[in-house]
C-alpha cells in the first residue's frame, strides 16, 4: 500500500470511509436530488437564487427601516451585503439540519443497501444544501466588487467554506441517528434554528451586544462562522488566532464524531427504525 493509500486510511474512517468508496455516487445522487426537488416548478433551480433573495429584502428593510442599524464604515448598501454575507450561510445550515435530522428515516429503504449506504443520506443533506451557498456567495462576491469591498481575505473564503460544511456533515451525523430514537428532535431543531438565527451576528455586529448577552455568542458554534464570512467578505479581516483555531478544532471534531458516532451507532439503531 502506498503512503497516499496509507493516510486515506487513516483519514477516512468510520463512515466517512464511503467518500472514498462511493464518493461519484454521492455527486450523482445529490445532483439528481436536486433537479427532482424544482421539477415541475415554473423557475425551476431559480428558485435557489430568487429564495434567499426574498429573505435578504425582509431583513433589508427590518433593520434598515425599521430598527435603523448602520455599522460603523459601512454604507446602506455595503450593511445590506454585509447581512447577506450571514444570512446566507445561515439559510444552508437551515436546510442542510432540517433535511439532514431526518435523512435516515427517510431513507429507511436503503438501511441495507451496499450500493448507497445509509451513512451517505446525512452527507447528501448537507451537500445539497451547498446550492443556496453557490447562489448566495455568488451575490455576496458580487456585490462586495460593485461596491469595492473586494479585499485579499476573500482567498480565505474557499477554506471557511470547506470548514463549515465538515461541521455540518458532522452534525448531520449525530441528529440524523438520534432523530431515530428521539422523534421529537426533529421538532425541536426548527426552535433551535430560530435561537441559532437571532444568537448569531447576522445583522449586527459582535460589538453590539451587551456584556451580559456575549456568552449566548460564544456558545453558539455557528456565529463564529458568520463573524468569519463577514469578516474575510466585507471587512477585509483575516480571523484572529482564537478564532481561526476555533474554525478548524469546531469542525475537524464535528467531523471526527460524527462519523466515528454515526459508523458505530447505526448497527444498533437501526433496530428503532
Amino acid at each position: 500500500m502506498s503512503a497516499v493509500a496509507e493516510r486515506e486510511q487513516t483519514w477516512l474512517t468510520g463512515s466517512a470511509q464511503y467518500f472514498r468508496s462511493h464518493g461519484r455516487l454521492l455527486y450523482r445522487v445529490t445532483k439528481n436530488d436536486l433537479s427532482a426537488r424544482h421539477a415541475g416548478s415554473h423557475l425551476g433551480i431559480g428558485w435557489i437564487f430568487l429564495a434567499p433573495l426574498l429573505v435578504l429584502a425582509v431583513y433589508s428593510v427590518i433593520y434598515l427601516e425599521i430598527f435603523r442599524v448602520h455599522v460603523a464604515g459601512l454604507s446602506s448598501i455595503e450593511y445590506v451585503i454585509y447581512i447577506f454575507c450571514g444570512l446566507v450561510p445561515y439559510l444552508a445550515t437551515a436546510e442542510a439540519m432540517s433535511t439532514g435530522v431526518t435523512s435516515v428515516l427517510s431513507n429507511k429503504s436503503v438501511l441495507n443497501n451496499t450500493v448507497f449506504p445509509i451513512d451517505l443520506a446525512p452527507v447528501k443533506a448537507a451537500l445539497s444544501a451547498q446550492a443556496i451557498m453557490i447562489a448566495g456567495l455568488t451575490v455576496v462576491v458580487a456585490g462586495a466588487i460593485i461596491t469595492g469591498n473586494l479585499h485579499w481575505t476573500i482567498l480565505l473564503l474557499p477554506l471557511i467554506w470547506v470548514l463549515h460544511l465538515l461541521w455540518l456533515i458532522g452534525v448531520n451525523w449525530v441528529l440524523s441517528l438520534l432523530n431515530v430514537i428521539f422523534r421529537d428532535l426533529q421538532n425541536l431543531l426548527n426552535a433551535v434554528l430560530m435561537i441559532m438565527l437571532v444568537a448569531s451576528p447576522i445583522a449586527y455586529t459582535p460589538d453590539m451586544v451587551p456584556s451580559a448577552l456575549k456568552p449566548l455568542l460564544a456558545i453558539n458554534p455557528f456565529a463564529y462562522f458568520v463573524v468569519a464570512y463577514q469578516q474575510v467578505i466585507m471587512l477585509g479581516i483575516a480571523p484572529s488566532m482564537p478564532h481561526a483555531l476555533l474554525l478548524i478544532l469546531m469542525p475537524l471534531l464535528a467531523f471526527g464524531f460524527g462519523s466515528w458516532f454515526f459508523y458505530r451507532a447505526k448497527r444498533v439503531i437501526v433496530d428503532y427504525v
